[in-house]
C-alpha cells in the first residue's frame, strides 16, 4: 500500500504576508536572478503561473548537478496566501511517485509591527522504502525563505 510522507517547516518573518507571498506566486521567475547558485531558471510554460493548471519549468542545482522538473499549480488562493504545486516531470520522478509542495503565508501582528508566519510542506510517495526523504529540497526552501525575506525588505525574527 502506498504511503504518503510529509515534511515541512515554518518560520516567522518581519514582512507583510502579501509582499512575501507575491514573490512566490506572481514573481516566481525572479528566484533565479536572486539565487543563481540554487536556481538556474524558472519559466512559466503554460498559463499565467498562478492559476490552477499553470505549468512551470524549474532548472536548478542539487549537489552540484543541474536538474529540471516541471510542476503544475493544483491550488491557488490569493486571499489565504496559499499555493500548492505538483511535480509531474523530471528526474525526481525516478525517486518519488508523487511529489507536491505547499506554501502558506499567514499574516501576524506583533508588538514590533506586522509580520508573517511562512509555512512550507512537502508531500511525497517514494518509489520504494530505500529512497531517502527529499531533505535537500526542503533545505533549499529554507535557504530561499530566509534569503528572500531580506531581498523583499523583510527580516527573520531572531
Amino acid at each position: 500500500m502506498a504511503q504518503i510522507h510529509k515534511l515541512g517547516f515554518e518560520t516567522e518573518i518581519k514582512c507583510s504576508a502579501d509582499k512575501y507571498f507575491g514573490l512566490f506566486s506572481y514573481n516566481i521567475t525572479q528566484l533565479s536572478k536572486l539565487f543563481p547558485n540554487i536556481y538556474k531558471s524558472i519559466e512559466v510554460i503554460r498559463g499565467d503561473g498562478t492559476s490552477v493548471g499553470s505549468t512551470r519549468l524549474w532548472k536548478f542545482f542539487k549537489e552540484g548537478k543541474e536538474m529540471a522538473v516541471k510542476n503544475r499549480v493544483t491550488a491557488f488562493d490569493k486571499e489565504k496566501r496559499s499555493i500548492t504545486v505538483e511535480v509531474f516531470e523530471g528526474e525526481i520522478m525516478n525517486y518519488y511517485k508523487t511529489s507536491s509542495a505547499k506554501l502558506d503565508v499567514v499574516p501576524k501582528q506583533y508588538a514590533a509591527g506586522n509580520g508573517s508566519l511562512v509555512k512550507w510542506s512537502l508531500e511525497f510517495e517514494k518509489v520504494n522504502d530505500d529512497i531517502p526523504n527529499p531533505t535537500a529540497y526542503l533545505d533549499a526552501l529554507r535557504v530561499t525563505t530566509k534569503e528572500v525575506s531580506s531581498w523583499v525588505g523583510c527580516k527573520p525574527f531572531a
